[in-house]
């Protein structure tokens, strides 16, 4: 098969569309001119396109089902994990975004082993990881997934072995509702932002699959009981030990630039109707006097800032995560703007956490879970209307203040957003779901 037939395979197609989303355009066809080569030099195919095939059957696991039902050894009394009193939890989802991949999925193995209850996970396209780490599960976790063949194949699995089945997702994907009003989806492309619309229902159908549904917030959780009766927990994204490690090695290492230093962690086309809720309160400010700056950090066009700051603004993509934090810890502030929609109700404050691991206080807007993590006027300040320049001009005039609010943000977030904190990250009937 030709490198090109290879890169239009659905399953990366999907994956395509998952990045424009959202880390943007730029990003989305950089990868895909990267992928394409290595598919061209014979490198890059997953195992989907060999073993789907194997034996005649459409699945993978489809000769193994049936060699083990004609010696009638095909259903299980009880998973081989939970007949040896043990508790394991396997999670199979796309792990292809580092930022949801770290705070939905990587750190919850900090909640786990506290409870002594195994943990493994697996990109969804790895077939022999996923049916390794079936076997020895007695929870079966899907995150991020869309129906599809693989799904359903791991889902038959999931009820051969007798493993009960939790649908864990951190965006209203599932929502043709809150697609059709999302300010940042009119950026894009028609036959883009129609792409999103018509996957809607696949991600439904995945979560209707499962026993049981987990929301990264109380606004997704909401809404999602719209679309499904399924019992549902909410389990919060947190600062697990290695962010709190991480946040302070960068604090303490961070070159500080004479003046006033904004973040504004985006760069993405998909979040361009975010950026414009406080770009004119950010260009005034800018322009309004010396030893002022902005920190792209992303990949954002300076071209979308009038010519007279462009001197004032520079860019540093998206790293890994401790250099992330590194460049980070060099702000004053971050500037979390959001445009006060259906699908931005429904996310998280994970921007925010990061900025508290490195004691950079947040101007936000009041909406989805940034309403709730930001304490206005102790640990950031909540921005409505267009009051973007006031605040910073504000933060400024007294840099003290600033940095003042930044140590209290790190502080809330040790005592309130941890897995340990006093007030569980994680819905209990989560963990009671698990423990049965």
């Amino acid at each position: 098969m030709s490198a090109i037939a290879q890169a239009l395979r659905p399953h990366r197609i999907r994956r395509f569309g998952a990045v424009f989303r959202e880390e943007g355009p730029r990003v989305a066809f950089a990868r895909a001119a990267a992928h394409l080569k290595m598919l061209a030099a014979g490198q890059g195919r997953t195992d989907l396109a060999r073993t789907s095939a194997t034996g005649g059957s459409r699945f993978a696991f489809g000769s193994a089902w049936w060699d083990m039902a004609r010696d009638r050894a095909f259903h299980l009394t009880a998973p081989p994990a939970r007949a040896a009193g043990r508790r394991s939890v396997a999670v199979i989802g796309d792990l292809n975004l580092p930022q949801c991949r770290k705070y939905r999925v990587e750190q919850m193995d900090e909640i786990w082993a506290g409870l002594g209850i195994g943990y493994e996970y697996s990109h969804v396209e790895d077939i022999p990881r996923c049916r390794e780490i079936l076997q020895h599960a007695t929870h079966l976790v899907f995150y991020r997934v869309r129906r599809s063949d693989l799904v359903s194949m791991y889902a038959y699995e999931a009820r051969r072995l007798g493993l009960p089945i939790l649908y864990d997702i951190d965006d209203p994907l599932f929502s043709v509702s809150a697609y059709a009003r999302y300010s940042n989806l009119s950026e894009l492309e028609r036959p883009m932002a129609r792409h999103f619309l018509d996957e809607a229902p696949l991600y439904l159908d995945a979560m209707n699959g499962a026993d049981a549904l987990s929301f990264s917030t109380p606004g997704l959780l909401e809404h999602a009981a719209r679309y499904s009766a399924r019992p549902a927990f909410l389990r919060r994204n947190f600062a697990d030990a290695r962010t709190l490690e991480a946040g302070a090695a960068a604090r303490r290492g961070a070159a500080r630039r004479r003046g006033f230093t904004v973040a504004l962690a985006s760069g993405s086309k998909g979040h361009d109707a975010d950026i414009e809720v406080a770009r004119d309160g950010l260009c005034r400010f800018l322009a309004g006097g010396a030893d002022r700056w902005l920190l792209i950090l992303g990949d954002l066009d300076k071209a979308r800032f009038p010519e007279a700051v462009r001197p004032y603004i520079r860019s540093q993509g998206f790293a890994d995560y401790p250099r992330y934090l590194a460049a980070l810890a060099e702000a004053d502030c971050l500037l979390l703007p959001l445009t006060d929609d259906p699908f931005n109700r429904c996310k998280s404050a994970v921007r925010a956490i990061d900025a508290a691991a490195v004691s950079v206080p947040v101007l936000a807007s009041p909406v989805g879970d940034q309403a709730g993590f930001v304490e206005d006027g102790r640990t950031g300040i909540l921005i409505r209307d267009d009051g973007w320049g006031e605040a910073l001009e504000a933060l400024a005039g007294c840099p003290g203040e600033a940095a003042a609010m930044g140590r209290a943000a790190r502080t809330a977030l040790e005592a309130h957003w941890t897995a340990r904190a006093e007030a569980p990250v994680v819905d209990p009937g989560l963990i009671d779901w698990v423990r049965e």
